[in-house]
């Protein structure tokens, strides 16, 4: 499954990637930014594919030493807050500065026979951790989350 065709210079996206026993994810775009926004909404994909309303906007924030720790830090970030408020996200903003990345998501609370909820994510995990540029020019951001 995926939330763009190929990956090209213009286009940030999003896809799933095979793993044994849990899901890889990939985000992609002109910044680290646009990857780590699309990133997120490879992860409300594994919730639910259903029309997701921009009714709440939540702020976050999280820090780490590098860029990779930082994109597992963004995606346990987002976890966290499907988690404990019961809710899904349909955009992200996210900005990212020395170390440390400010986000604002937008979604509404979880509505079970709406959204169909199919899994869980529980946590995002080192293994397959790569966030990099790409021969295109973009920025790509993967690792394997735990369902």
């Amino acid at each position: 499954m995926s939330g763009t065709e190929t990956p090209n210079a213009h286009k940030g996206g999003w896809e799933f990637f095979p793993h044994d026993a849990d899901i890889g994810i990939r985000g992609w775009g002109r910044t680290q930014a646009e990857a780590f926004e699309q990133a997120g909404h490879a992860l409300t994909a594994i919730v639910t594919n259903a029309k997701i309303e921009s009714k709440l906007s939540i702020k976050v924030g999280c820090e780490a030493a590098n860029i990779e720790l930082l994109f597992v830090e963004w995606l346990n970030c987002v976890i966290y807050e499907m988690a404990v408020r019961s809710m899904v996200f349909a955009r992200f903003a996210v900005r990212i500065q020395d170390g440390r990345l400010q986000a604002t998501l937008w979604g509404e609370p979880i509505d079970v026979d709406r959204h169909a909820p199919a899994c869980e994510p529980k946590g995002a995990t080192y293994t397959s951790l790569n966030v990099t540029k790409t021969a295109n020019g973009l920025w790509s951001a993967a690792c394997i989350v735990d369902v």
